[in-house]
């Protein structure tokens, strides 16, 4: 087992890697692929701990880790770090790999002076490398309620008292999004790798209509594209046949949907207002790709 720098040669070697890792995991298909091919030109890309791991010269494993930001409670910033994608080829997959790997990349970053790492994922796996949960460290979730004790965002200080007593809130670097708000570029370069099949799985994350925010659970939910195949981003109510069926402005949707409320509720543990329903998607309709500025 070798691990090493990842070098041009190995680039697209990678990215089928990545992608074949992440395919149906978290949402049909999947955007990492695109992420790493993209992120490799960003000024927050660490080429230093661009790392590969190998079996018998095959790649089987990379990491790659990315400058971050944290606003503290002053308004000012405060330099920290995150990694991912983290990719382990299936074949490997709940053997050992990807902790060593990480565990091997986390020891090259402290040894470089990197004093804080932030990341998204499933603590049942990550706390064996150390991490816990960033709340205990007072680090909140840009996209979460400040008091909450998020159990997907999770933190280790490498450098003891690096943090301090601090408190702040942490935003993804803006590069981790790229699939978002280039879609149709993500498309293009989506098609120059061989088919695979998106399908709803047990274990992916809750999938949104990026219209209305109605939840996409199976493909009978969901739009069409203009040659008849599933829009895995959009409901068929909003999307069908590759255009939108309503020619609205965000408010607008908004109104249509707080009409439902009724049928919302009754998913619900307490049940909303209209305007309290209208509130809450105030706060989360802006980050539908629909309604992204």
């Amino acid at each position: 087992m070798n691990i090493r720098l990842e070098n041009p040669k190995d680039y697209r070697e990678v990215e089928n890697l990545t992608r074949d890792s992440f395919w149906n995991v978290y949402r049909p298909g999947c955007m990492e692929h695109y992420v790493l091919n993209q992120y490799r030109v960003n000024p927050d890309f660490i080429p230093e701990l661009d790392l590969v791991m190998e079996d018998n010269e095959k790649i089987i494993g990379h990491v790659m880790f990315s400058k971050a930001v944290i606003i503290l409670d002053d308004g000012s910033h405060f330099p920290s770090w995150t990694f991912g994608p983290i990719s382990i080829h299936p074949n490997y997959k709940r053997k050992g790999y990807g902790l060593k790997l990480l565990r091997y990349a986390l020891e090259k970053a402290k040894e470089m002076g990197i004093g804080l790492i932030q990341m998204e994922g499933n603590i049942e796996f990550y706390k064996h490398a150390g991490f816990d949960l960033a709340s205990k460290l007072k680090i909140h979730y840009h996209a979460e309620p400040r008091d909450s004790e998020v159990p997907y965002f999770l933190a280790q200080e490498l450098i003891p008292g690096y943090w301090g007593n601090r408190e702040g809130t942490y935003c993804p670097p803006m590069g981790y999004f790229v699939a978002d708000e280039h879609p149709e570029a993500f498309e293009v370069y989506e098609a120059s790798f061989s088919k695979k099949e998106k399908a709803f799985i047990e274990g992916q994350l809750p999938q949104f209509c990026q219209s209305c925010g109605m939840p996409l659970t199976r493909i009978e939910d969901c739009g069409t594209n203009a040659d008849g195949s599933t829009n895995y981003d959009y409901c068929g109510y909003c999307y069908k046949e590759g255009r939108f069926l309503q020619e609205c402005t965000m408010d607008e949707m908004i109104e249509h949907c707080a009409q439902f409320v009724d049928e919302v509720n009754k998913q619900m543990p307490k049940p909303m207002t209209k305007e309290e329903y209208k509130q809450m998607m105030l706060s989360f309709f802006p980050m539908l790709k629909r309604w992204k500025k």
